[in-house]
């Protein structure tokens, strides 16, 4: 008995040993944040709250993209948990024709869209039938036509405004040849057009100052606001109200104002 005893006394001040060594508890991981963004500005100004959001116990990854399709698709399949390229005009558009249920979190800043051209000094010497390039995704090809007509290259149907597509032009006095191609590829457009209306994220990654560079410049009452965008539902997610915070926040607010001087405006 009493070498029974001495056994089990063995084995339970090995298992108290174990359970010792194995019970401190270790720091609970950091929660993770995905969120997709085109490169300029968008994962710039997210650099920016990166540390920010690391002192709220929130690691950030920034994953970049390239073109304006992938991150809504990739934040739906749960890839992402938020994403950060776009404006509202088109979130709605694109989620309405892909059936996804993704919403806005709110707006952080605008781009104003401009008009470039690597051929002419003047918006007004563009010849007839000159080539000028517009996207050709409903919300921003609808914008930039508003822009067209805003620089009086041509006149809309009355009412449309940015929802105005190609067809709804009424007056053309130069017979401008309106081509639409994929906004990502507008820069490259600018050595076979004579006009090019581009995205001022677009225009920043292939080295044009919207400021400088363009020759027409949107308003910067722009309605455009980019957003935050995440899976409907998520908007009060903890991690969201802290990204959303920290990309609100006076740091944010300076950065974009000293880093792009007009070419991106705050729109908190």
């Amino acid at each position: 008995m009493k070498k029974l005893a001495l056994i089990i006394l063995a084995i339970c001040s090995a298992v108290l040993l174990v359970a010792g060594c194995g019970g401190e508890k270790k720091p609970a991981a950091k929660p993770v944040l995905k969120v997709g963004a085109t490169a300029v500005p968008h994962a710039e100004i997210l650099q920016v709250v990166k540390p920010m959001l690391a002192k709220e116990g929130v690691e950030l990854q920034i994953i970049e993209f390239s073109d304006y399709v992938k991150p809504n698709l990739s934040l739906n399949d749960k890839e992402l948990d938020a994403n950060y390229f776009q404006h509202l005009p088109y979130l709605e558009s694109f989620t309405g024709e892909h059936k996804l249920a993704l919403v806005s979190a709110g707006g952080i800043h605008i781009e104003p869209m401009g008009v470039y051209s690597a051929k002419l000094k003047d918006i007004k010497a563009v010849p007839e039938g000159g080539k000028v390039c517009i996207p050709n995704d409903p919300s921003n090809g609808g914008r930039a036509l508003a822009i067209l007509e805003k620089a009086g290259l041509l006149k809309l149907k009355e009412g449309v405004g940015v929802k105005a597509v190609v067809g709804d032009v009424v007056e053309n006095p130069k017979k401008l040849q309106l081509i639409e191609i994929e906004a990502a590829l507008m820069p490259r457009s600018l050595q076979d057009t004579d006009l090019a209306v581009i995205n001022s994220n677009f225009a920043m990654e292939a080295k044009l100052n919207p400021v400088k560079d363009s020759l027409f410049m949107e308003a910067k009452d722009s309605p455009y606001a980019n957003i935050v965008a995440v899976r409907k539902g998520d908007e009060k997610r903890p991690e969201i109200q802290k990204l959303m915070t920290a990309l609100r926040s006076p740091e944010v607010k300076k950065f974009i104002e000293e880093k792009y001087k007009g070419a991106v405006v705050p729109a908190f």
